[in-house]
């Protein structure tokens, strides 16, 4: 699996935040974009995804699953994390598995592998941010997908939390997955670096 982009102009709100940006990479690869705030880290992201588009270029992911579009292999984490208030730490899962569609999945491993597994109950509302991080992080999990577009991945988790989504990206790579990450920190895999300028 390769996941490509050539040429790509990005403009949003009347300016062009970067064109000509071009990208490869492949299974069990990262790929790091880093760059001043403002030089189009989250926007690169989303236009891969489909939240956006591009004005010009292309994007290309080849040795997926012929049937399925980009979107629909791949997992984008923003850097907001998108989930309900009232609902349980399991009923945002469920929410979102059921959303994502997928495989049935077990959801107390999922949630276990994040480290919120004694929090299933509790509404997403009771959550520190650090919580909310791990639950988001767990619906990468619940739906295997792999293409992981990650943005600020570490954002609100403390040394424990880091380590264990490091350990977590290690094996999705280890799997034949890729991830994409726009991040002002290391990342704590092997990385390619695609650095994107700043704002004039």
């Amino acid at each position: 699996m390769r996941l490509s982009g050539r040429g790509i102009r990005c403009v949003r709100g009347g300016r062009e935040v970067f064109s000509g940006l071009d990208f490869a990479v492949s299974a069990g690869e990262a790929l790091a974009v880093t760059g001043p705030n403002g030089s189009g880290k989250t926007s690169l992201l989303r236009l891969i995804v489909g939240l956006l588009t591009a004005a010009g270029g292309s994007i290309d992911l080849e040795g997926g699953e012929a049937e399925l579009t980009l979107s629909e292999q791949a997992h984008y984490l923003g850097h907001r994390d998108a989930l309900k208030p009232a609902l349980s730490v399991l009923e945002n899962l469920s929410f979102w598995r059921g959303f994502l569609g997928g495989e049935p999945f077990d959801a107390d491993k999922s949630l276990a592998a994040v480290g919120l597994d004694h929090a299933t109950h509790l509404p997403a509302a009771y959550l520190s941010a650090g919580q909310r991080r791990r639950l988001s992080i767990a619906r990468l999990l619940a739906v295997r997908r792999p293409v992981w577009l990650l943005d600020e991945p570490a954002n609100a988790l403390d040394t424990a939390g880091q380590t264990l989504f490091v350990a977590l990206m290690g094996d999705h790579l280890a799997r034949g997955g890729l991830i994409i990450a726009a991040t002002h920190a290391p990342l704590g895999v092997q990385a390619q670096e695609l650095r994107l300028g700043g704002v004039p």
